[in-house]
């Protein structure tokens, strides 16, 4: 058994936040815990937009505080997002989530990631292991 309390993580390389500053993501479970999924607390800020493509990932969102819009940017339906909302990405769908309040998340990977991985210019994650090396290093 692990147990985690989120505070415990700030600051540390479990705790990121993009150059843009739209949003904190402290990951709480990773791919060396070898458990088959990784899970993050993620808060969106209020006033926001961000675009997201988890091109090699499945990920899962459930909203656990705050207003907002999900939007699928391949379809164009907008979906509100409020606490008790969830939404899966299970066809690797280009997104976008803006946030009218902050937005508290939790969100689920498959396959799990790093913690290492850095969004792209497209909003993707690249798909990396817990043996290969970080990209770019």
């Amino acid at each position: 058994m692990k147990i985690t309390y989120v505070e415990d993580l700030d600051g540390t390389d479990r705790d990121v936040t993009p150059e843009n500053g739209n949003w904190r993501s402290r990951r709480i479970v990773l791919a060396k815990e070898g458990v088959g999924f990784s899970f993050h607390e993620t808060i969106l800020y209020a006033g926001t937009e961000s675009d997201f493509w988890y091109a090699n990932h499945i990920e899962s969102v459930y909203c656990v505080g705050g207003e907002g819009e999900l939007v699928n940017r391949e379809t164009g339906e907008v979906h509100p997002i409020r606490d008790g909302m969830c939404y899966l990405l299970d066809g690797n769908e280009k997104h976008t989530v803006r946030a009218k309040t902050d937005l508290r998340m939790a969100c689920v990977f498959n396959p799990p990631v790093t913690g290492r991985e850095v969004h792209d210019e497209n909003g993707v994650y690249p798909l990396i292991t817990e043996d290969e090396p970080t990209p770019g290093a």
